[in-house]
């Protein structure tokens, strides 16, 4: 009996590992097509185009700076939080496809936000 369950133990082992990678591409596509539906698309601007600013006075266009936590990115971690509870920062990073020192910025202040936190050295949705 022991040797029957070992074998069941086996396979389910290396099918885990055929499918790990499947998953992480779900999990990556998943976080990205959440990212891009809540984007308003790529905001270009033409050299030379509209007044110039030093961002303070009203030829600012966009968003204010520092509003934390609406930019595509952080929604992102956001989503990949929540669909992987527990995920850490360099899990979230190899996910995303950039490098973690974003994240090490931006996952404290989303937390004080409110919208994750920190659980030993995973993340959790808020």
């Amino acid at each position: 009996m022991a040797d029957f369950l070992d074998a069941r133990v086996k396979e389910i082992e290396g099918r885990l590992q055929e499918l790990r990678p499947l998953i992480e591409e779900y999990h990556r596509l998943e976080a990205a097509s959440a990212a891009l539906s809540g984007s308003d698309g790529p905001r270009t601007r033409t050299r030379g185009a509209g007044p110039r600013s030093n961002g303070n006075g009203p030829g600012r266009r966009g968003r204010p700076r520092g509003s934390r936590g609406d930019n595509t990115r952080a929604t992102q971690a956001v989503e990949l939080v929540r669909a992987q509870p527990g995920i850490t920062i360099p899990e979230l990073a190899e996910h995303m496809g950039i490098k973690p020192n974003y994240l090490y910025r931006i996952l404290p202040q989303l937390e004080e936000d409110g919208r994750v936190r920190r659980e030993d050295k995973g993340w959790h949705p808020g």
